[in-house]
């Protein structure tokens, strides 16, 4: 996820200075923020009908706000496809979820703009992915037109750059800010100590694979250094064995004959977890029993494109739940392969204990699972 890691690792650790908020004071209304787009929104009031475009953002609102249903009248519905024991335990804790109208049945769909106006939404988050469609787009003047103010937010796409500027933002247009802040701190602190060391060390780390979805997708889909899970890799200055193969600076797919002559001394899969689910992919994620995660990271590495790699010859290999992509919780994950990639320098990293402060100070309903695995 090079010989330009260093200073990838720079840019990705310097702050974005976006102007999230503009007002007389943190609790004034109406307010002006800047979106991840670079857009100027101005919300007349505090937001008490919102809309999201992906259920993942869910998650992230439940950081900052106690009952974060409480203010959904729609939201994107993949979430129940994807990752539906987090999506059964919202609903429990939260039965008021039942009521909120589903747009979307899938990952990547879009949805319309009129079905969106009859929910009388009074914010719309996107994820700035969603800008790439000519429908959406189309929507979004609509529904501007009409005097919804929409925001664009991102993690999925650029983790690290994005998440702060993100979290910040979701607290500026739900006016929780000094929550969101705290978080922000929380984030910061744990990610400029890994940021430190490696520029302390000084020198490269291994050559690593991050593949997503192994076992249940073809070989090999990987994230390049300007996206996704290789933002983190770069951040980590670990050799990614994918740049400069994919064609796209976020990632792509490499042959299994690239993979084969990687000699990658990491490797790390992407998964994913639902009860019942028979795929040989990486079982990992809410939910997962720490036992069989581990055992399907095993069964993994024994498919002929993994199993001559120097990294499962020496078993320093990481199975991690793919849907962190899209979640300010993502620094766990950094401290999960900060830990699996460069050992030296951080073995007294506690993902575990960092995800047990997420769950007892900011998530309304706790992260409980298997969520990383390893040999």
């Amino acid at each position: 996820m090079p010989s330009h890691s260093l200073r990838r690792r720079a840019l990705l650790a310097a702050p974005l200075v976006l102007p999230a908020l503009r007002a007389s004071g943190q609790g004034a209304w109406p307010r002006q923020v800047t979106d991840l787009l670079g857009r100027s929104v101005t919300l007349r009031a505090r937001p008490r009908a919102v809309l999201i475009g992906e259920g993942f953002q869910l998650l992230n609102m439940a950081l900052l706000l106690p009952d974060p249903v409480s203010v959904l009248v729609g939201m994107g519905g993949e979430l129940k496809q994807v990752n539906p024991v987090s999506d059964a335990a919202y609903r429990q804790r939260f039965p008021a979820l039942d009521k909120v109208p589903e747009l979307t049945a899938a990952v990547g769909q879009g949805f319309s703009a009129e079905r969106a106006l009859a929910l009388k939404p009074d914010l719309v988050i996107l994820s700035t992915w969603q800008a790439n469609s000519p429908e959406m787009r189309r929507g979004v003047e609509l529904l501007e037109s009409t005097g919804v103010p929409v925001v664009y937010m991102d993690i999925f796409q650029q983790p690290g750059r994005n998440t702060l500027p993100t979290i910040r933002l979701l607290g500026a247009v739900l006016g929780a800010e000094e929550k969101a802040e705290a978080y922000a701190r929380f984030y910061e602190e744990r990610r400029d100590r890994i940021v430190k060391r490696v520029a302390e060390a000084g020198k490269p780390g291994p050559r690593v694979l991050l593949s997503a979805f192994p076992g249940r997708w073809p070989c090999c889909w990987s994230p390049g250094a300007g996206g996704g899970d290789g933002e983190f890799m770069a951040m980590l200055g670990a050799r990614n064995v994918a740049e400069g193969l994919t064609g796209n600076p976020r990632g792509g797919n490499i042959a299994v004959e690239q993979v084969l002559l990687s000699n990658a001394e990491v490797f790390i899969g992407t998964g994913l977890y639902a009860p019942g689910d028979t795929s040989a992919g990486i079982q990992v994620g809410p939910g997962a029993p720490p036992d069989a995660a581990r055992a399907s990271l095993e069964r993994v590495l024994r498919m002929a494109e993994y199993s001559g790699l120097p990294a499962v010859r020496s078993r320093r290999a990481l199975g991690i739940w793919n849907y962190f992509n899209a979640l300010a919780a993502n620094i766990v994950q950094l401290e999960a392969m900060a830990r699996a990639v460069r050992p030296e320098l951080f073995a007294d990293l506690d993902p575990v204990a960092t995800m047990a402060a997420i769950n007892a100070d900011f998530s309304a309903v706790p992260y409980e699972g298997a969520f990383w695995t390893s040999l």
